[in-house]
């Protein structure tokens, strides 16, 4: 029997081998670490027996399948260390999540904080007792009988929902059994590092009409000094947090109402409006056109498009002259109209159009988060209209202008693949076309990449872009999508140099993605503390007193004059309050004029780089600043 390995090495065993031992067979410490296995492209336990010639890989905790293994584990533990201490709460399901896990519970109050350190260290105590994880089998029907004993309704009900000949799989630790099909870890004793963060309610299945459960979160790791690296993050994130900041910094309100429609302050314009031309500067160099389209259209255009089937239930609808319309969820119908304005030549070709369009999405009211998750936001959409040879290229060129945009902003990033999903429309052809036509820029441009199955859009493949900001998180932003289906069902033409007629392909893309989402991303990665150039005020002067108002006007005048944006503290405050005011407000460059800067015609200067600089000429200050706001520096 031939195991092949991910890196290529092929190793021969006689006999059927356990995923663990095969692990063992690579070396002894890799089978220390070692969460789960992938065999044949499925997510399997260690304990899985291979006996037959098989494609191999061991995941340990730093592969996203190990980590799910993991934290899954943990979930049980967590389950396993309620019922000892609560023994009358019931059990309902517990996930592995991103960052960590959950798990459900039916209890008559809530759980206390107090209760969740008792919690945790129960579930350190399960830890160091070892206890083997064991996975067992059971039929339907006995599956149902097992847990009806063990009084545990919400298992009994999952079990009932499964097909009549369904075998159902069963994990055992030690006193605890639960319903699930894995993968899990062997033992309990790696999951060392436990901290459960929080409670919540959660509705049984989330819907509303079941009763409300308590659902502990938590996460783990496998060292405490990974913990401990996780928890300072998450501590660095909410002093962070862009709705907190959002608020100080007088930049945007979530009001309401208004639930999920933000409302931009001035300072936040200023901020917003500086990006959108940062955004129309870098696509006019790149050759694209500007368009806008309605924000409103008839379901007609919506069920060509595909939306009207595929995404209706994430639209708003209204009625206009009798006839159904939908708010726009996405530009792209609109730009497709626009093309077809024109009759179109091979010589036209590439078409590069791009939109900053109000769109409006119906979230749920549970999902909303500040201005990462909202019911209407700006997306800069580009369409880019091409012909088949063309689109190796239009694709690495939208691949060096999204990898400008956020080297601007101090982003490293990775990219993913995402392949056809089940509800998609078009033909296979016409996937496999575009679908190569993606991984074929992405190879030649010799780019990293992880392939998604089955995650693009439901009208073509698509490469994301996954943000890394500042202290470590991803947020995914920029994408570029291949669409061969929206010309077909548009019927866009072109004339070739044979003068026959044939099919544009279309690319869409965005860089900033949401423009209200990135803003939400950029407070976060800055901490408020944006670069010079996009901050909403650049200089604050401050007069010690009265007396020097007038000079304060007129330094804030030249510099207004430079189109540098500047605001004046008039207040009659102490001088020291104002200072720690404008620092809280994050402003870069603090000028404080009194009598000796008066005198010498000078302006003494604080930056949020450097601290206090000194007397400065203001012409010098002038010149320096303005230098950094052309070039975009970074602080």
């Amino acid at each position: 029997m031939k195991i092949t390995l991910k890196d290529g090495v092929v190793k021969e065993f006689d006999n059927a081998v356990s995923v663990l031992e095969i692990a063992k067979s690579i070396s002894e410490g890799l089978a220390r670490n070692a969460c789960a296995g992938i065999v044949d492209g499925e997510v399997k336990d260690l304990r899985y027996v291979v006996d037959k010639d098989a494609e191999v890989s061991i995941c340990t905790f730093e592969d996203e399948a190990g980590k799910i293994a993991f934290r899954h584990t943990a979930s049980h533990m967590l389950a396993q260390a309620v019922k000892r201490l609560y023994p009358e709460a019931k059990i309902a399901i517990g996930p592995a999540i991103a960052d960590g896990f959950y798990y459900d519970f039916d209890r008559e109050k809530a759980f206390t904080q107090e209760e969740l350190e008792a919690l945790e260290a129960e579930m350190k105590k399960i830890a160091k007792e070892d206890i083997a994880i064991e996975k067992f089998e059971l039929p339907r029907e006995e599956a149902i009988k097992y847990m009806e004993e063990r009084e545990e309704p919400y298992k009994v009900e999952l079990i009932q929902d499964l097909p009549e000949d369904a075998v159902i799989s069963f994990y055992k630790q030690g006193d605890f059994t639960d319903l699930c099909a894995g993968p899990h870890l062997m033992s309990t004793k790696t999951v060392k590092a436990i901290k459960l963060t929080s409670v919540a309610g959660a509705y049984w299945r989330g819907s509303e009409k079941n009763k409300m459960l308590s659902r502990i979160y938590g996460t783990a790791y496998p060292k405490a000094s990974e913990l401990e690296a996780y928890l300072t993050m998450i501590e660095e994130a909410k002093k962070r947090d862009h709705r907190k900041l959002g608020k100080e910094l007088k930049l945007f309100a979530m009001l309401d109402e208004g639930p999920g429609f933000p409302f931009f302050l001035p300072k936040g314009m200023v901020l917003k409006n500086t990006l959108l031309e940062y955004w129309r500067q870098i696509h006019k160099e790149d050759g694209y056109v500007e368009i806008s389209t309605p924000i409103i259209l008839n379901r007609e255009l919506w069920y060509r498009s595909g939306h009207w089937d595929h995404y209706k239930d994430n639209m708003y609808t209204t009625v206009i002259d009798e006839e159904d319309y939908a708010v726009k969820p996405m530009n792209c119908p609109g730009g497709m109209l626009v093309y077809k304005q024109d009759m179109h030549s091979y010589r036209d070709l590439p078409m590069r159009v791009a939109e900053i369009g109000l769109v409006h999405r119906h979230e749920k009211s549970g999902a909303l988060h500040g201005l990462m998750r909202v019911r209407c936001f700006n997306q800069d959409d580009a369409h880019i209209f091409m012909t088949e040879e063309q689109i190796k290229d239009e694709i690495s060129g939208v691949i060096r202008l999204i990898d400008s945009v956020y080297s601007l902003f101090g982003f490293k990033y990775h990219i993913e693949l995402s392949t056809r999903p089940e509800d998609s429309m078009g033909s296979d052809e016409a996937w496999e076309i575009a679908t190569a036509g993606l991984q074929n820029a992405l190879d030649e441009n010799g780019i990293n990449y992880v392939v998604n199955e089955g995650d693009g859009a439901f009208y073509g493949p698509k490469i994301d872009f996954h943000l890394e900001d500042s202290i470590g998180r991803t947020w995914q932003c920029g994408t570029i999508q291949l669409d061969m289906q929206m010309p077909e069902r548009f019927e866009l033409e072109y004339t070739a140099p044979d003068g026959s007629k044939k099919r544009p392909v279309m690319i869409h893309r965005v860089c900033f993605g949401s423009i209200e989402r990135f803003i939400g991303i950029l407070i976060e990665h800055f901490a408020g503390a944006f670069p010079v150039w996009l901050s909403p005020v650049q200089v604050k002067v401050l007069p010690i007193s009265e007396k020097f108002a007038d000079y304060a006007n007129s330094v804030a005048a030249a510099l207004d004059a430079e189109g540098i944006r500047v605001e004046t503290d008039h207040r009659a405050e102490k001088i020291g309050y104002k200072i720690r005011e404008a620092r809280n407000e994050r402003t870069p460059y603090i000028i404080v004029v009194g009598e000796k800067d008066q005198e010498a015609n000078m302006v003494s200067l604080r930056s949020r780089k450097n601290g206090e600089e000194g007397q400065v000429a203001l012409a010098d200050f002038i010149a320096r600043i303005k230098e950094e706001i052309e070039t975009k520096v970074l602080d």
